[in-house]
């Protein structure tokens, strides 16, 4: 009896999740997509790469205290010998902890990917979300998430659909209001030039005319 009602569980629970629409977005490719996005990160990128410098710096400092120390340690005794062994591995254990504090599970570099990522993937969310409810979606998979698809309908990927949304609230700049000038139509410069063209006409009929009347 327990093995029916949990076959039927399971067809029930499959022909719900048939009938809900799916759909699959790449939040990835949306971020790489993001100018805003682009540019804070790579000032992470940067911060990183300085990150990195700083700890090069302190193990070819500590590679330098260490090798001087094996060669002299001979030559040392009693306090001096224990201070300078305590001197290189006070250097170590603070490459190590600055390693771990830097790039480390829960180090500074992955609590600033997640305050860069955060504000856009609020942003995603919000689109993902409207997309989902304009297009009757149950189910929204991200492609970007460690998740094999062997095959997608171009129908089923709402991408663009997120993309495209983003970028329509994304205010436009100063230079797009200069471009909504309709074809043919002239700046408020070109109208002065016209008028005075249309004047310089008229005061050559009008020249032409008395010169006429005293011949």
């Amino acid at each position: 009896m327990k093995k029916i009602v949990f076959i039927l569980t399971i067809l029930f629970t499959a022909t719900q999740i048939s009938a809900q629409k799916i759909g699959v977005v790449d939040t990835n490719y949306v971020l790489s997509k993001l100018p805003q996005y682009k540019e804070a990160e790579s000032r992470l990128n940067s911060q990183v790469t300085q990150w990195q410098a700083d700890i090069q710096r302190l193990q070819a400092e500590y590679e330098r205290k260490r090798e001087a120390f094996e060669n002299e340690k001979v030559l040392l005794v009693g306090d001096q010998l224990k201070l300078r062994e305590k001197e290189v591995v006070d250097m170590e254990t603070n490459i190590r902890n600055t390693i771990g504090a830097r790039f480390g599970t829960n180090g500074e570099v992955n609590q600033l990917r997640s305050n860069l990522t955060k504000p856009y993937q609020d942003q995603i969310w919000n689109a993902i979300k409207t997309v989902s409810t304009k297009n009757n979606l149950g189910i929204v998979l991200d492609k970007s998430n460690n998740i094999s698809v062997i095959f997608l309908d171009k129908k089923y990927d709402y991408t663009e659909a997120v993309l495209n949304l983003l970028g329509k609230s994304t205010p436009k700049g100063e230079d797009t209001k200069s471009n909504n000038l309709r074809p043919g139509s002239n700046s408020r410069g070109d109208s002065k030039t016209n008028i005075k063209g249309k004047g310089g006409a008229l005061q050559q009929r009008k020249a032409k005319a008395a010169e006429a009347r005293e011949n």
